[in-house]
């Protein structure tokens, strides 16, 4: 029990650690657009000393690093700081724009996770078969096609030319549960078409690696069901690297959910991020990468505890 509260210590420092260099690099990236939020706030005929008043009122004329200390310093405190463009309190702006995103998220995720197990069993289970080549020429074409190329089919097809889901996903806090279930709909799908493909390969792989080992061929020498030998034996030793598939797979979701908002003009964090970065928003930009970041290392770590709990030799070295 100490090697495994010491090992998540370790990761959450190593977390925090990337947190700060995520958050650096970040605000250098910002730093570096071109453009200035207080020119675009008053526009193409402000005089030089309205631009200037500007940027004094909102800090823009302190040195970079004392504003990243400032920023820094306010995130330790629970403040994420004010919005540039709408004066607005981030944590008020970022509230409803994170649980559209995980809404999005989960909703992908808990069609995806049971699929992803079944089907990646059953490949495993009738390896070489006609269900298994055809399961890897279909995700293997899910995962090579880019998101925003599914997205427009999706859009074409059931919203353009079917007119059964809506092209853009628009909720607000009014909108009800069923409303907000056929408004994702296609968002949903989008992502489903890479995690699912791309989970039923690794689970698919992890199983074919164990079904090679010396006590499953024991067990198919005792004339064992092929399924009961899955399910007994190589699933609870399948656990550890397929609750990464999980964790990684979960993670992208809430991480990699930018353009699929960013198409349905869906009004999630990706979203948000997306229209800071055009505003030249810090503020907003780095605590939308902090959350991003912050969500990954979570995962992540909560997969490396999964997978020591279910096979405590992971925490022996060979």
């Amino acid at each position: 029990m100490n090697r495994i509260l010491l090992m998540v210590l370790q990761r959450f420092g190593l977390g925090l650690l990337t947190l700060f260099v995520v958050s650096i690099i970040i605000f250098v990236g910002v730093e570096f657009l071109p453009g200035d939020i207080a020119e675009a706030l008053l526009g193409q005929g402000a005089s030089p000393e309205n631009v200037a008043a500007l940027r004094h009122e909102l800090g823009l004329d302190r040195p970079a690093h004392i504003r990243y200390i400032d920023w820094w310093a306010g995130v330790m405190q629970g403040d994420l700081g004010t919005s540039l463009a709408n004066r607005r309190d981030i944590a008020e702006l970022i509230t409803f724009r994170l649980s559209n995103t995980l809404f999005l998220a989960l909703t992908a995720a808990a069609v995806s996770v049971p699929l992803a197990l079944i089907f990646g069993v059953l490949a495993a289970l009738y390896r070489n078969s006609i269900y298994d080549r055809s399961v890897n020429v279909v995700t293997l074409g899910a995962v090579s096609a880019p998101e925003f190329l599914t997205a427009y089919v999706l859009i074409l097809y059931f919203s353009v030319k079917l007119g059964w889901f809506p092209s853009l996903s628009n909720i607000d806090a009014n909108t009800s549960f069923i409303n907000k279930l056929h408004q994702v709909t296609l968002p949903a799908v989008t992502l489903m078409g890479v995690i699912l493909a791309y989970m039923m390969r690794m689970v698919r792989a992890s199983i074919i690696n164990l079904l090679a080992s010396a006590y499953i061929e024991m067990a198919h020498l005792k004339g064992m069901p092929k399924l009961r030998v899955i399910v007994k034996h190589a699933l609870p030793n399948a656990w550890a690297p397929i609750a990464n598939i999980i964790a990684i797979s979960l993670a992208y979701l809430v991480v990699g959910v930018v353009v699929v908002e960013v198409v349905f003009i869906y009004p999630g964090l990706g979203q948000l991020m997306v229209d800071s970065v055009s505003n030249r928003d810090i503020p907003v930009v780095q605590a939308c990468s902090m959350i991003f970041a912050g969500t990954y290392i979570l995962l992540n770590l909560t997969a490396d505890i999964v997978s020591i709990c279910t096979n405590p030799r992971l925490l022996h070295p060979k």
